[in-house]
């Protein structure tokens, strides 16, 4: 079996972290390659805590939140989509392939759609191999 990568998903508490328990009340299966991190909303996803998990071992970082114009904060997803830009440009600096960063709207009802996101990742990381950066097989993610 080849590489089995290191995801770390950062969750809005609302939408994303509420998909992803509805997935396991339904009892669905997805790889259990992904480490789940709730946060309050995406908007509050700073480009260095994505950094941070990719210097950590991450293999694949996603950040997934409200669809567009269901916030709860109003514009927080909005926010985090302006700031991929920057999380972009920090990954190309870092030789990091901008397909390890995937940024998925997602509804607290949408227990599939996030099923789906976090197997596709999985699977096309699976393809693309280790991340460039950070230290391989520490399992500090």
């Amino acid at each position: 079996m080849g590489l089995e990568p290191r995801i770390v998903a950062f969750t809005c508490s609302w939408c994303a972290y509420a998909a992803a328990d509805l997935a396991g009340i339904a009892r669905m299966q997805y790889p259990p390659n992904v480490r789940i991190i709730r946060v309050m909303c995406t908007g509050m996803v700073h480009p260095n805590l994505v950094m941070e998990a990719f210097q950590l071992g991450a293999d694949g970082v996603m950040v997934m939140g409200c669809q567009p114009g269901e916030c709860h904060y109003v514009d927080g997803n909005v926010k985090a989509e302006a700031r991929l830009a920057v999380v972009t440009e920090m990954m190309d600096a870092m030789g990091i392939e901008e397909e390890r960063f995937r940024l998925v709207w997602c509804s607290a009802a949408e227990a599939e759609r996030f099923v789906a996101a976090v197997t596709d990742m999985t699977e096309f990381l699976r393809i693309l191999g280790p991340s460039p950066v950070g230290p391989p097989g520490s399992g500090a993610v």
